[in-house]
């Protein structure tokens, strides 16, 4: 496995020139000025660095030369704790623990020190250049002793990756076309179902959803894995744009509508996450892939549409299009019999009013299955939140013609009444988890630039990997 750019290998000549980073708290600090002369407690001093999560400072040497470089840590289990390392230090090659150099600061697990580190460095660079490159970071015999951290931080860029990229060049093909690559890279299949045949295989409300823009709806379906292992299904939702169809949405609301394809992003990035890191499971991607646009054929709010499930469904309303396509996902998903089902998908503003742009809503109707999914989510810092299936919520959902609405007049609880939808579609036997996340950074932070993210990956690989072991 090659390295990221923002790592250097661990030759003799880079170990040698290589600058030794130090993390640091208010403590440790202390401890660290305490053993150097008073030229160094004067320059940090100077500085004004104290050792605040995300600060850094380059300490010189008597020849002016870098001696060390110091990172604020906050906590040393947080997977993002050097984070701020590849653009708040200046270009150059940095080592933790270098040899023949004390351990002068925290520890930090070579894991969290890859994720951290390489996705402090992530800039998406497909349309413009980033204006300095980022401080490599030294790693001893991390490409064969950890390659599961190269994993994750392979499968995160991938997500975010996906998600930047504008619809033009990220449309329903190319979802297909990164399905197709990760099939060939680790002997996986493909099986796409496209236009007109999704009304022949029974996939009725993923083509009435996709049929009115000129890039032909589809379901990609990716399978991997052994056939004696358990079988997991995820589903991600792949709405590459939303228009909101006839109920269009506003200006403002179509903006950021690249992203709406994140819940198949991250279920892209968690296939090519279980196929590196070759998990004992036999694996199916469903991704409903369309652009829901406006033209004359486009569904109407009041049509009503029969589900593959025979669930009919009346329109209330356009803009309420990622349940209707997962719905037919989910049915399918059912007939396969999996142990477990797993769905990413972008689905409500309701879910980010509720707890904001960073922490995804989770529904499960598996008691055990919540209980493992955040204590997963716990375990590798990637938070997910419980909200609850309320069933008298369904009411909400009620429709004079049909057995359901996809939406309704009501503002209130509109995750849990979207999560209620999906959970029609889900036998109630079947343990299924449903994460309605964001996919996106408003904000700068260091590891989290402003764009597509991922929210929920890792929590869910963990959780595979503790139900299905080694």
């Amino acid at each position: 496995m090659s390295l990221p750019p923002c790592f250097a290998n661990a030759s003799h000549e880079d170990v040698a020139r290589a600058v030794p980073l130090i993390a640091v708290d208010a403590a440790s600090l202390s401890k660290y000025l305490g053993k150097h002369s008073e030229r160094v407690r004067r320059w940090v001093e100077a500085a004004g660095f104290k050792a605040e999560a995300n600060a850094t400072l380059l300490i010189p040497g008597e020849d002016g030369a870098p001696q060390a470089a110091l990172v604020g840590v906050a906590d040393v289990r947080d997977p993002f704790a050097l984070s701020a390392g590849p653009f708040g230090l200046p270009p150059g090659i940095y080592a933790l623990g270098k040899p023949g150099v004390a351990n002068e600061g925290l520890r930090i697990e070579l894991a969290d020190a890859i994720l951290g580190w390489g996705l402090g460095a992530y800039r998406f660079e497909r349309y413009r250049k980033a204006t300095r490159a980022p401080a490599r970071l030294v790693l001893e015999d991390a490409r064969t002793q950890t390659s599961e951290a190269f994993a994750i931080l392979k499968a995160t860029t991938l997500v975010r990756d996906l998600v930047n990229t504008p619809t033009e060049d990220m449309g329903p093909a190319e979802l297909e076309a990164v399905a197709l690559r990760l099939a060939k890279a680790y002997d996986g299949e493909v099986v796409t179902v496209l236009g007109d045949e999704l009304l022949r295989e029974n996939f009725p409300v993923i083509h009435a959803v996709g049929r009115a823009s000129h890039r032909a709806p589809r379901l990609v379906k990716l399978h991997w894995g052994d056939p004696t292992h358990p079988h997991i299904v995820v589903a991600g939702k792949g709405v590459c744009f939303d228009t909101g169809g006839l109920n269009l949405k506003t200006g403002d609301g179509m903006r950021l509508m690249k992203k709406d394809m994140g819940g198949a992003a991250h279920a892209l990035g968690l296939a090519q996450l279980v196929m590196a890191t070759k998990l004992p499971i036999r694996l199916t991607v469903l991704i409903p892939a369309v652009e829901n646009s406006v033209a004359g054929n486009a569904f109407r709010p009041g049509d009503v549409l029969v589900s593959r499930a025979g669930i009919s469904v009346e329109v209330d309303n356009t803009d309420a299009e990622g349940r209707l396509v997962l719905c037919d996902a989910l049915a399918y998903a059912a007939e396969m019999k999996p142990a477990l089902v797993i769905d990413f998908a972008t689905l409500t503003g309701a879910a980010r009013v509720a707890l904001g742009p960073e922490l995804p809503a989770l529904f499960c109707n598996d008691e055990a299955l919540a209980s493992d999914v955040l204590a997963a989510a716990a375990r590798v810092r990637d938070p997910l939140w419980r909200m609850p299936l309320w069933k008298p919520y369904t009411s909400y959902l009620k429709s004079n013609v049909a057995d359901t609405a996809n939406s309704g007049s009501s503002r209130m609880a509109g995750a849990i009444t979207a999560a209620l939808y999906l959970q029609r579609f889900v036998p109630d036997a079947l343990p299924w988890a449903h994460l309605d996340t964001y996919a996106w950074n408003d904000r700068d932070r260091p590891g989290h630039p402003v764009g597509g993210e991922a929210l929920g990956l890792r929590a869910v690989y963990e959780l595979l990997k503790a139900r299905v072991g080694r």
